[in-house]
């Protein structure tokens, strides 16, 4: 099951997270999940929202690159060894991670954790068969779309 996540190309500039966000938070998107990575030109932002269409509206009419992706989030315990169990599962199954992040919902005990897959259905498939919960968009977002 693959969840839709935006990654946003952004100058290594000071104020531009603050744009980007500013956008988003002005038009009422949610944002649940977020990673950074940069160089010293540029950084990826990447983002789970509550709702990607609206995102993808506003923040073009704005004039910022963003493209939307399929991840997979699953839930795992937020305790020693989680991310390792689902690790070995993804690893006996022979699929690479090419990244991740993660975020803990710290009112119910569980993290989330979002992949980006060389073999995303492989993975989905084999996580749910070793009983670990992979998350569909409505889980994370609230919203089905």
């Amino acid at each position: 099951m693959n969840i839709k996540q935006l990654s946003i190309f952004l100058e290594n500039k000071a104020g531009r997270l603050a744009h980007v966000t500013g956008i988003l938070g002005d038009a009422g998107v949610n944002i649940r999940a977020l990673a950074l990575a940069d160089t010293s030109d540029f950084g990826i932002l990447r983002l789970i929202v509550n709702d990607v269409d609206k995102a993808q509206e506003v923040l073009r009419k704005h004039n910022v690159v963003c493209v939307a992706n399929d991840v997979t989030a699953v839930e795992v315990e937020d305790k020693p060894g989680g991310l390792a169990k689902v690790l070995v599962v993804l690893q006996s199954a022979g699929v690479n991670v090419e990244y991740m992040y993660a975020f803990t919902e710290w009112k119910t005990g569980r993290a989330a954790l979002i992949f980006r897959f060389d073999d995303p259905d492989k993975a989905a498939k084999r996580l749910s068969e070793a009983g670990i919960s992979v998350f569909a968009q409505v889980d994370l977002t609230g919203n089905a779309k």
